[in-house]
């Protein structure tokens, strides 16, 4: 399972030995649990015979993984669709912050690549039609998808080279696949991180490369203000959407970066709206770095990182 390689690795970094594990919390997103496991099975992917009984069902991820590291504190699915990654970081966070819990391993694992899955894709009009994906391209009509799983342990007065500043959500309730076209409340987000953490040196956008997500993105940032001086930094072009992954993986693409103190390349050759800076070599960061994700029905999440010095 691709979520329990990720969550052993995460913890396998931390060195969080057998006590420790049983009172931690475990926060897992993703968009659809292990349908795939069961929609279309393969031996490959599901070999265990054990799990069966409990593919159909979100936790299932949870479940192997707390049985595999004994980890028997708090343990939670967050089902936010494409936003779910970075809600489950975002939730882990609030955990920590409200003192809930010391440690808290933070799991995003999505597998739709399965004929059912894409054909639901396919009839809602959201896929690409080729894989070269430039998601503010006149052209752009559809997203790549993906397969990934990601996972990020987080630990009460952490002190690492990065650390999770911000972390807020909101809903805008108006259109069952994807942003409303007056760019919904996305940008009460970045306004309220903003007034927070100053303009933001870097953004790492959803953009899927549907039609409806680059005019809602296009709104959002025009609603939240002009800035010249930020860079923006798209992964999805390298990595494919991963779906209710894709929050927490391009997360730790991020932080792996600000890990050495830069931000990543865009593929060259990326369509920039106009004012947008996409650039193709990577650079030094030089402040706050945000990052957004968008579910299907209109949900928002934004993530601050930052550097310490």
């Amino acid at each position: 399972m691709a979520a329990l390689h990720v969550a052993k690795e995460a913890v396998a970094m931390t060195g969080w030995d057998a006590k420790e594990l049983e009172n931690t919390a475990l926060i897992v997103g993703t968009s659809r649990g292990n349908a795939a496991g069961w929609l279309d099975p393969w031996p490959g992917r599901r070999p265990f015979k054990l799990m069966a009984a409990s593919n159909t069902i979100h936790s299932e991820p949870a479940t192997a993984i707390s049985i595999e590291l004994g980890i028997l504190g708090q343990n939670h699915v967050v089902a936010s669709g494409c936003s779910a990654g970075l809600d489950a970081l975002g939730l882990g966070k609030m955990l920590l912050d409200c003192g809930a819990a010391e440690r808290v391993l933070v799991v995003a694992v999505d597998l739709p690549l399965v004929p059912k899955l894409l054909d639901n894709y396919a009839a809602s009009g959201l896929l690409g039609s080729g894989m070269d994906l430039d998601p503010f391209s006149a052209s752009s009509d559809g997203f790549i998808p993906g397969e990934g799983a990601a996972a990020i342990a987080l630990s009460a007065g952490g002190s690492g080279k990065t650390v999770l500043s911000h972390f807020a959500n909101n809903s805008d309730g108006a259109d069952p696949v994807g942003v409303p076209k007056d760019g919904g409340r996305t940008h009460l987000l970045i306004e309220k991180a903003i007034s927070e953490f100053g303009l933001p040196a870097a953004i790492c956008p959803h953009s899927t490369g549907t039609r409806i997500q680059a005019r809602g993105e296009r709104t959002i940032l025009a609603a939240a203000g002009s800035y010249p001086a930020t860079t923006f930094h798209l992964l999805k072009p390298f990595v494919g959407h991963t779906v209710g992954a894709s929050g927490l993986l391009e997360s730790v693409i991020l932080l792996r970066f600000l890990k050495d103190s830069c931000l990543p390349a865009n593929l060259p050759g990326r369509t920039a709206p106009p004012g947008w800076q996409f650039p193709d070599v990577s650079l030094p960061v030089t402040g706050p770095v945000f990052k957004l994700a968008h579910g299907m029905g209109g949900h928002n999440a934004l993530a601050v990182f930052q550097t310490n010095s």
